[in-house]
């Protein structure tokens, strides 16, 4: 099984930004421990600040890859871009958050990925990925 986590604008900052919302651990030292835990799946993961280099990433693994894992940050609430991207592939996608993105301000309350996602998963911290990872293999 092959999924890749692709991760949107700023997520780069992990461990380093808001610790209060999004914790103190990188993203490099969570996927490696994600990749010990489940040795037995194919895990890749992707970052960009870059609208169209998530998008060029979605369509390039959205017909090869069995899930992609997908926190596109604050383009969630803005790009009907991406949105249109997930629409458009046949590798199911779960939209991922990080933080409760409905306890935050009005405008995160508003996903143009959610309605082509298979699922959503917010506010377990970076547990959310796991979760979503755990979706794919059910």
């Amino acid at each position: 099984m092959k999924i890749i986590i692709i991760n949107g604008p700023n997520l780069n900052l992990l461990g380093k930004r808001e610790n209060d919302i999004y914790g103190d651990e990188t993203f490099n030292d969570f996927f490696e421990k994600l990749q010990q835990k489940y040795p037995k799946i194919e895990l890749a993961q992707f970052q960009s600040n870059i609208e169209g280099e998530l998008i060029d990433k979605i369509q390039e693994t959205g017909y090869s890859f069995d899930g992609i894992i997908l926190n596109a940050a604050a383009y969630t609430h803005t790009s009907v871009a991406i949105g249109d991207a997930v629409r458009a592939i046949k590798t199911p996608v779960v939209e991922v958050h990080i933080s409760n993105t409905f306890s935050r301000e009005d405008f995160r309350h508003k996903s143009y990925i959610a309605p082509n996602a298979k699922g959503i998963i917010v506010g377990f911290g970076l547990q959310s990925y796991e979760l979503a990872l755990q979706s794919f293999l059910k």
